[in-house]
C-alpha cells in the first residue's frame, strides 16, 4: 500500500529517490511491527544504493546504519530512499541531481532540507515515519515546513555509523512522523533508550531574547507562537522572556563547520567531481576559511554552550518557533529580502552548537501547513521534550493533518 502511493505521488512531489520494488511485511512482533518506513539518502541500507544525491556518489553497503537496523529489528519495513538537499549541505532540498523535492501542501513550496524527501513522504501519508539527519536543523526545518512532528536528539543519542558525514561532531540522526506518540516510539527504538518516559510536572518555559525578537517572524507566525504560549499556561505552564545574550545567527556557525565539511569531502574535490553550484560555493567558502577563523570559530561555539547551561539553570526549557516563515517558494533564493538559508535556519542552527535536544510540532489549526514551534531542552531531556509534545496532543495544542494531496 506505502509502496503504491509512493508511485502514485512521485511524478508530482518528487519524494523519493528510489521506491522499493515490493517490501514483504517484517513479521517481527517489535513496537514498529508493520510500520513503513522512509529513509534520507545518506543513511546506509544494507544492499541499497546510497547516493547521497549527489552526480556521482553511489555506494552499495554491506551492512545498514545502525538506526536501521534497529529499526527493522522493532518490526519496521523501509519501503524508499528519500530525495535530500546535496550531501545534507543546505535548507532546500532543490537538488540539481535529482530534481526539487516538492512540498505536498503546495507543490510550488521547498519542503526546507536537508531531510526534505523525508517530511514530504510523511506530509503525503506516504509513511507514518520517516527518517533524517539534522546538523542545523535538518529534520526540524522540513518537518516544519510539512506540518510534521520532529526530534533533534542530544547529540550522540543515536549512532552515527552508516550515515555520510557532514560535521561529525555536532551531525544527528531522528525521527519525523505523523504524531508526538510515534516520534516516542522511533525515539525509544533509534536510541536504545528505554527509561520511563518522565511525569510532565508544571515546566517554565524561557523565551529567548533577543534571539526571538530579532527574527525575521511573520506576523502569522507570531500570532501563532504567542497563542500557544497562552495555551500553555492554560495547562499548568509559565512562559516569560529569558535573555540569552549573544545568543543569535552568527557568521562564526561557518567558520567552526569549515574543517570537517572540508575534510568529508577532499578527496572527492580532489578528483574534481561533479557537485551542484551552490554546494561546491559552500565547499569553496569552507576551504577557504583559515586556521584562525576556525579557532575564532570554537571560542564562539564554547560560549554558546555556556549560554545554553546558565539558561538552564533559571528555565526548565526554551521555546521559539521553529522557522520564522512558513513557505519558501522553489526556485527563489529570497524570502523577503533576506537570504532563505538564513531564515529557515535562525531558530535551529545554533541548538546543535549546543548539542541540545529539541522537538518540534505542528500547532493545531493554524494554516496550511500550521505553524510549528520548537522546544530545546538540557541535554538527556529527550524523553521529556517527546512527553510535552504527547500532552500538546492530547490538549488540542498540536495537531497532525496529512497534506491534501
Amino acid at each position: 500500500m506505502a509502496t503504491r502511493r509512493a508511485h502514485d505521488l512521485q511524478d508530482r512531489y518528487n519524494i523519493f529517490t528510489s521506491i522499493a520494488d515490493a517490501v514483504v511485511r517484517n513479521p517481527t512482533a517489535g513496537p514498529l511491527r508493520g510500520v513503513p518506513v522512509a529513509l534520507k539518502d545518506l543513511v546506509d541500507q544494507e544492499g541499497k544504493v546510497t547516493t547521497c544525491g549527489s552526480a556521482f556518489y553511489r555506494e552499495t553497503p554491506g551492512r545498514s546504519a545502525s538506526a536501521v537496523s534497529r529499526l527493522e529489528s522493532a518490526g519496521a519495513s523501509v519501503i524508499g530512499r528519500t530525495g535530500l538537499h546535496e550531501f545534507a549541505f543546505g535548507f532546500s532540498s532543490e537538488n540539481p541531481h535529482f530534481g526539487a523535492v516538492r512540498n505536498p501542501w503546495d507543490p510550488a513550496t521547498s519542503t526546507g532540507g536537508s531531510s526534505g524527501g523525508s517530511a514530504a513522504a510523511v506530509a503525503a501519508g506516504v509513511v507514518p515515519l520517516a527518517v533524517g539527519t539534522d546538523t542545523g536543523g535538518s529534520v526540524r526545518v522540513p518537518a516544519a515546513l510539512c506540518g510534521a512532528y520532529g526530534l533533534k536528539v542530544t547529540y550522540g543519542a543515536i549512532p552515527l555509523d552508516g550515515v555520510f558525514p557532514l560535521v561529525p561532531s555536532i551531525d544527528t540522526v531522528g525521527p519525523i512522523a505523523d504524531s508526538a506518540e510515534r516520534i516516542a516510539t522511533a525515539y525509544r527504538v533509534m536510541s536504545g533508550d528505554t527509561a520511563d518516559t518522565p511525569e510532565l510536572k508544571s515546566l517554565r518555559f524561557g523565551v529567548p531574547q533577543p534571539w526571538y525578537d530579532e527574527g525575521p517572524v511573520a506576523p502569522g507566525v507570531d500570532v501563532a507562537f504567542t497563542d500557544a504560549l497562552v495555551a500553555l499556561g492554560s495547562m499548568g505552564h509559565e512562559a516569560n522572556p529569558i535573555h540569552l545574550p549573544d545568543v543569535l545567527p552568527d557568521r562564526r556557525i561557518n567558520f567552526v563547520i569549515a574543517r570537517e565539511v572540508t575534510s568529508a569531502h577532499r578527496e572527492f574535490r580532489s578528483r574534481e567531481l561533479p557537485y551542484g553550484e551552490d554546494v561546491a560555493a559552500r565547499l569553496d567558502e569552507a576551504a577557504a576559511v583559515s586556521d584562525e577563523q576556525s579557532d575564532e570559530g570554537l571560542v564562539w561555539q564554547q560560549m554558546i554552550r555556556s549560554r545554553f547551561a546558565d539558561a538552564f539553570a533559571t528555565v526548565d526549557l526554551l521555546i521559539t518557533p521553529t522557522v520564522p516563515e512558513m513557505k519558501k517558494m522553489i526556485g527563489e533564493d529570497l524570502i523577503g529580502g533576506v537570504h532563505y538559508r538564513k531564515v529557515l535556519s535562525w531558530f535551529t542552527s545554533i541548538v546543535n552548537h549546543a548539542l541540545l535536544p529539541a522537538i518540534v510540532f505542528p500547532l493545531a489549526d493554524t494554516g496550511s501547513p500550521p505553524v510549528s514551534i520548537q522546544v530545546i531542552g538540557p541535554a538527556g531531556s529527550d524523553r521529556a521534550l517527546v512527553a510535552l509534545a504527547i500532552a500538546c496532543e492530547e490538549a488540542g495544542i498540536a495537531g497532525f493533518s496529512t497534506a491534501p494531496v
